[in-house]
């Protein structure tokens, strides 16, 4: 997650989080701790899975103390199994009690998601395919989501809607055609971006090819339509199939041939990642209160 650390300032982000959670005061825990005292708590995994967004976990807790110390005991991408220590977070308890479901949302989404793309991404070994995400996301949590794919080892579409041309169905039906909307994307659109189409129909395809499009998106077609269309485009432009693409019926398109697979499952139907934090104590080893 340094990555996005670095690139991006997530820290609105996170901040907007924790006062959705705490817009005061933490009642329950100013209740039982009404002054600073030093703790430990871990953090463990309590299923098998792909860890990711440790950065952001981390970055929770010093956001509301910077004095917090958290020591991680794996990285992204790491493969966890159930009843494995990940990380010993260290500060007032009082911030370890506050801060720990919004640290857990976010690190038990990302893991979920990094999870669900590794194993989706097996299903496609060997193929040539790239799987894709989409922008069905999570608001506001887009950044972290689409993270979470590429440590899972998937490869991330569009990132908004200003990061790329794709025409679909609607674009299409406001430009009243496939060739119109192409012929109108090229003359508006910066010569240097790609020009995507989805498409649903073969006549459609040969619309898009032959308007220049980049990229052609086979989009809820037939699998026998869809390996004429790669057939038909023979190399003259990239495909990308998209619709209703889940880790349960992946393994179909191993043999369309096209060049990617685009899921927003990967993204709003992956589980998440049991992660709980456990055995919070003061430094003296004395129970809390």
């Amino acid at each position: 997650m340094n990555e996005i650390m670095r690139l991006l300032n997530v820290d609105p982000l996170i901040l907007q989080a924790l006062r959705e959670d705490m817009p005061g005061e933490d009642v329950s825990t100013n209740a039982v701790m009404p002054t600073s005292r030093p703790g430990t708590v871990d953090l463990l995994a309590k299923q098998d899975g792909v860890i990711a967004g440790l950065d952001v976990f981390a970055r929770v807790f010093t956001l509301l103390d910077a004095a917090t110390e958290v020591e991680l005991l794996c990285k992204d991408g790491d493969t966890v199994r159930p009843g494995q220590k990940l990380a010993v977070v260290r500060g007032d308890i009082r911030v370890l009690l506050s801060g720990e479901r919004v640290a857990l949302n976010y690190l038990q989404r990302m893991s979920g998601i990094a999870t669900y793309t590794r194993e989706t991404v097996k299903l496609l070994a060997g193929s040539g395919i790239t799987l894709l995400d989409t922008r069905k996301t999570s608001p506001n949590n887009r950044v972290f989501e689409k993270y979470a794919v590429r440590v899972g080892g998937g490869a991330n579409h569009r990132d908004n809607l200003s990061d790329g041309v794709l025409l679909k169905d609607n674009h299409i039906g406001a430009a009243g055609g496939v060739g119109n909307a192409v012929k109108m994307a090229k003359a508006y659109a910066s010569f240097v971006r790609k020009i995507e189409v989805e498409v649903e129909t073969l006549e459609q395809v040969k619309e898009a090819v032959e308007a220049g499009a980049d990229i052609v998106m086979l989009d809820n077609m037939s699998d026998e339509d869809m390996k004429a269309a790669v057939k038909w485009i023979d190399g003259r432009a990239r495909t990308e199939c998209s619709g209703n693409v889940t880790r349960e019926n992946i393994g179909r398109l191993r043999e369309i041939g096209v060049d990617y697979v685009s899921s927003g499952a990967l993204t709003h139907s992956a589980p998440i990642l049991d992660i709980s934090m456990k055995h919070l104590c003061p430094v003296d080893g004395e129970a809390t209160p």
